[in-house]
């Protein structure tokens, strides 16, 4: 994340005209189906790296559960 370390230091000002291009880029009407938008992406992004995280954690298991019963056996 150090690329973005650079935002940190971005005033007031520098936001505003930021904002205003998005304005003038997108439309005032745009602007909420937009956020709306980039909300929900990023909740699905959360959603898929919970599930992925999930998924290797049960990968991660499944051979210590194996190899727990296969010494079990011998």
């Amino acid at each position: 994340m150090t690329t973005l370390a650079f935002l940190g230091n971005m005033g007031i000002g520098e936001w505003l005209i930021i904002l205003v291009v998005v304005l003038l880029f997108f439309g005032a009407r745009k602007l909420p189906e937009l956020a709306r938008s980039m909300g929900s992406s990023v909740h699905e992004f959360k959603k898929g790296m919970n599930d992925g995280k999930a998924e290797a954690q049960a990968e991660a298991a499944k051979p210590a559960q194996a190899a727990d019963q296969s010494s079990s056996k011998g």
